[in-house]
């Protein structure tokens, strides 16, 4: 199979630091490499993903309709070029427009809230040639709502990259790990943290400005230091690997609606449990006492790390490998190719 996939032009695919949907992107042109399928990518042109064929977007910063017409046309040219039997897309459907009448089969992924005229517009232009995925049951229902033939499938985990911790000591610190934003809850972890007398490391970029910069100095800062209470910044994959095979517990209580939560994902394969709040996608990753505990305030979440030995380890390794892995994920991206091919 001859599959053309896209990534938005803004981060090269692999990204050097943080972007994760173009790290799903390279991990999936990886593994249809190893499957000997045939594999071309449009990206940002300095792009270093192992494909067959590498198109960069001519406009990596675009500033109005005409920039984006440019690139939606890159795709077509593309597309011309490489003869793909799928146009794989993780940018932007504008950028599919060119090609909604060819009767190649046509797959727009999300990874964030959607919903809008402009799915059930693009669907009905497609005529069938256009499908839908959702990083999430949570974002495939919102995507359904506008229109189209939408898919659920997950984004995943590289397994190699995160070693299994079977136990830690019973001293261990819980982790927050995500960006230090009101959204991802920081400050209720400190919270919980306080209330069931354990250490909590903090690892993720600061906000520099804003609103949540304000939010930081105001409910995070003044708690460093203190009570076993640590920041260690932002870090890249081996030290992240290292501090979930050395955690209680991940503990990112989520204030709002989560399309996915891939550091959740993370956890699980380290044989880390998830304390999290019940919001968007994460009662597709956790299952409530098995895996970790959903909680709703300091009381409830010092009680969930009062049961944190309930859980087993080794099964959160298990629902990983069996749910978010690499292979699993992009076998059901190529069994919807084949369901999509005329």
């Amino acid at each position: 199979m001859r599959i053309l996939l896209t990534a938005d032009p803004t981060i090269p695919v692999p990204p050097a630091g943080y972007g994760g949907i173009e790290r799903i992107v390279d991990g999936l042109a990886r593994a249809y490499g190893a499957r000997r399928h045939a594999v071309g990518l449009v990206a940002h042109p300095e792009s270093a993903c192992a494909t067959d064929a590498l198109f960069g977007w001519p406009r990596v910063r675009e500033r109005g309709l005409a920039d984006a017409a440019r690139n939606a046309w890159a795709l077509r040219c593309a597309a011309r070029a490489f003869r793909p039997d799928v146009v794989h897309s993780f940018s932007r459907l504008g950028y599919l427009l060119p090609l909604l009448r060819s009767p190649v089969p046509k797959v727009m992924s999300y990874q964030r809230h959607t919903g809008g005229r402009q799915i059930g517009w693009a669907a009905r232009l497609g005529r069938g040639s256009l499908r839908f995925t959702g990083c999430s049951r949570y974002i495939s229902a919102m995507g359904q709502g506008a229109g189209g033939d939408w898919t659920a499938i997950p984004n995943f985990v590289e397994l190699e990259k995160l070693p299994f911790a079977a136990a830690v000591p019973a001293d261990a610190p819980l982790l927050f790990l995500s960006r230090v934003e009101s959204i991802k809850g920081p400050d209720l972890a400190i919270a919980i943290a306080r209330a069931a007398g354990r250490r909590l490391v903090i690892a993720g970029n600061r906000p520099e400005g804003g609103p949540e910069r304000a939010f930081w100095s105001r409910a995070v800062e003044p708690c460093l230091g203190r009570d076993g209470i640590e920041w260690v910044g932002e870090v890249n994959d081996v030290q992240k690997a290292a501090l979930l095979g050395q955690a209680a517990a991940l503990l990112v209580p989520i204030q709002w609606d989560e399309p996915f939560g891939i550091v959740f994902a993370e956890a699980l394969a380290a044989g880390t449990p998830v304390l999290t709040c019940a919001r968007g996608a994460t009662p597709e990753i956790v299952d409530d006492g098995v895996t970790g505990f959903f909680v709703t305030n300091a009381t409830d979440g010092a009680a969930a790390v009062g049961r944190l030995d309930q859980i087993d380890r080794r099964r959160c390794r298990a629902v990983a490998q069996a749910r978010f892995s690499r292979d699993t994920c992009a076998e059901q991206y190529l069994e919807l190719y084949r369901r999509a091919a005329p």
